[in-house]
Formats: C-alpha cells, sequence, structure tokens
C-alpha cells in the first residue's frame, strides 16, 4: 500500500484556494487538476475568502489575543504533540514486548509469559489484516479513474472495472473506495443548509397580495449540472414582474456569491419585503444586516415550505427543463460565462414579465 502522503505546501493550497476563488471551473475539475478531494478546495477557499480582509489591515490595529488565550493554546499544543509522542513510544513498545515472548520456551506457556509481561493475548497474536496484491492493484486502478471521473460512484466504478476485464461486483468497490476514503462528486438534495446559531424570520406573505414593483423580492439556491461536476445558481427576483434583478455561479455553496447579487439588485432598487428560504448563506449575519440597513423587512419560508417561494422554483424549473437539460454538451463546453452574455435586468424593461427566451442568452452563442 502507498506509503503516508506528505503535507500540502502553503504555496500549493494557496494557489488552489485562488483557482476555487477564481471560479473558471468546477470543483470536481480543480479536483482532478490538483488531486485534491472537492471538499478540501471548499474549506481552502473558505479559508482565503476569510483572511482575505487582514492582508489590508494596519499591524498596529489587528485585534491582539489576550495573554490568558494565547498562553491556552500554547499548552494545547504542548498537550497535543505530547500525545501523540505517548502514541507513538506505546505503540513501539507493545512492538517490543511481542518480541519478547518466546513460543518455543519449554517451561513457560505463551499465557504465562503475557501475564508476566502485562500483554494481554490477543495482541500478541494480533496480525493486522493486509490488503491482497489484486486488492492493492485495483485501488490504483479506482484512484486514477476517480481522478479522471470524480462523479463516478461504486456502480460506474464497477462497471468501469468489469469493462476492463476485472472480475468485481459492487460491494467489493464499495469497501475500496470506503477505505480509500472516495465518493462520488454530486449535488445533494438539500442545497439549505440549516444554521442553529442564526436568527431565523417569519414568513410575511401568507394573504398578501403584490401590488406593484420592488414591493417583494425573492431569492433561492438551485445547482446546474455539468459534464465533470456542477456549479451552484443563486438569483434574485421580483415577484410583481417575475423579473430577474440579478444572478451569481459559485462552485461552492458560501455566501460571498449570494452576497454580491444581492448587491447587484440592490444597485437598481429597493424592495419592500424580502423573501428566501432558511439556508445558511440568507440568515448569516452579513446578509441580514445588508437587507436591514436598506430598510427591507425580512422574511423567511417555513421548513420544508417550496411552495413560499414559489415564482422562483418554478423559474429554476423553465431555467433547467426548457434550456439546460436540453443542451448538456453546450454546457459542459462553456462552464458558464461572464454575467455581460446572459441577459442581465437592464436588458428587459421593468413591469414586464420574462420569458424562458429571455432568461439566459446562452441561445445566441449556439
Amino acid at each position: 500500500m502507498a506509503g503516508k502522503r506528505s503535507p500540502r505546501s502553503v504555496e500549493f493550497k494557496a494557489k488552489v484556494a485562488l483557482a476555487a476563488v477564481r471560479e473558471r471551473k468546477t470543483a470536481s475539475e480543480l479536483a482532478s487538476q490538483f488531486g485534491v478531494h472537492p471538499t478540501q478546495i471548499h474549506q481552502w477557499k473558505k479559508q482565503l475568502v476569510a483572511s482575505a480582509a487582514d492582508s489590508f489591515r494596519d499591524g498596529r490595529k489587528r485585534p491582539r489575543v489576550a495573554d490568558h488565550e494565547a498562553e491556552l493554546y500554547e499548552q494545547i499544543g504542548r498537550l497535543k504533540m505530547e500525545l501523540e509522542w505517548l502514541k507513538k513510544k506505546l505503540s513501539r513498545l507493545t512492538d517490543r514486548l511481542r518480541g519478547l515472548v518466546e513460543p518455543g520456551h519449554g517451561r513457560l506457556s505463551i499465557q504465562r509469559q503475557c501475564g508476566l509481561l502485562g500483554l494481554s493475548r490477543s495482541t500478541f497474536y494480533y496480525r493486522p489484516a493486509q490488503e491482497s496484491e489484486e486488492n492493492l492493484m485495483l485501488m490504483r486502478l479506482i484512484d486514477e479513474e476517480y481522478l479522471r471521473h470524480p462523479f463516478y460512484g461504486s456502480r460506474k466504478m464497477a462497471d468501469w472495472l468489469c469493462k476492463a476485464d476485472h472480475a468485481v461486483n459492487r460491494k467489493r468497490v464499495q469497501r475500496l473506495m470506503r477505505l480509500m476514503g472516495i465518493e462520488a462528486v454530486y449535488p445533494k438534495r438539500k442545497t439549505t443548509i440549516y444554521a442553529p446559531g442564526h436568527k431565523v424570520y417569519p414568513y410575511l406573505l401568507r394573504d398578501v397580495t403584490i401590488t406593484h414593483p420592488d414591493h417583494v423580492w425573492s431569492t433561492d439556491i438551485t445547482y446546474i449540472p455539468l459534464r465533470r461536476g456542477f456549479m451552484y445558481l443563486v438569483a434574485v427576483m421580483d415577484w410583481y414582474s417575475r423579473h430577474v434583478l440579478s444572478w451569481r455561479l459559485s462552485n461552492s455553496l458560501d455566501t460571498t456569491f449570494c452576497l454580491d447579487a444581492l448587491e447587484e439588485a440592490l444597485s437598481q432598487s429597493q424592495p419592500e419585503i424580502f423573501n428566501s428560504d432558511q439556508g445558511s448563506q440568507f440568515t448569516s449575519l452579513a446578509f441580514t444586516s445588508r437587507l436591514e440597513s436598506c430598510g427591507a423587512r425580512i422574511s423567511m419560508d417555513g421548513r420544508g415550505r417550496a411552495l413560499d417561494n414559489v415564482f422562483i422554483e418554478r423559474l429554476w424549473r423553465t431555467v433547467k427543463y426548457e434550456d439546460i437539460y436540453l443542451k448538456p454538451v453546450f454546457y459542459s463546453r462553456i462552464l458558464y460565462l461572464p454575467p455581460s452574455q446572459w441577459v442581465t435586468a437592464t436588458q428587459i424593461r421593468r413591469g414586464t414579465r420574462i420569458s424562458i427566451r429571455n432568461i439566459p442568452a446562452f441561445h445566441r452563442l449556439l
């Protein structure tokens, strides 16, 4: 089996995080390019975005950690180092004690020898099971194919191995993929991730009649499937005109691209009520404080109540089933384009209802 992988350098992490921030490729493609799991890429991207503001702060104004907190961090680091050292020495001590047992001793049995050494017989007899050469070869093939097709699950991986003249079943592939710590990259069913510590606002649109533009805006997130992964799409819509005010694409479910879409929409006008679901992006302090600063009343759907935001849910159905799903090759080829090549809010006269022919301007690029 391959040796322990060396830790990634800081320069490598920064390079991968910058590529993720540019969002010119999906997380799956970045994972294939750099040989890193998509979850790790999302974590590095969040670290880069979170620490970006510190680069522009004056060193004298940076918040200083209290002395007692610094001492606690030092103690935690020291205890962690000591624990790792102790685990390493104990493992070596167990191997040394096991080597002191003499199975062929004529007068002392193995049981008595283990008792004298303070070593259990199960520890003495234990031999870690090693993977067979065939399994090691299959794991190498699975790893190589996973880097090429990170969306392959156990079914497709088993089919691919069978086509390559390796007689394996799905259960065996599942066990090997679980042992390697890899799984297929695919959009999860829930793009709404709740944050327990965030404030949840009540739903304000029950029995409300929408009478004029900017009366109610709403937002939501969906995923756009591509040939080698998927992207997340957020849009802000005016309920009266069904007008898409702004949108953004991202390769991760962070708050930044939602805030960018909100800022673009607010640069055109301001709503009286802003409705969203209870996703952590929309309940975050950065998002809600921006809405409160412009005087908008915040409304949120109930859990599992997709119909509370029915107009933008209908938009997702129209965009996907009448455009994206009909052109899978085209969308996988271009990934996504700059905003100037999509129909923007300024291209549609305010007060008119939007149609599918006006949503993405991909038709003009075919």
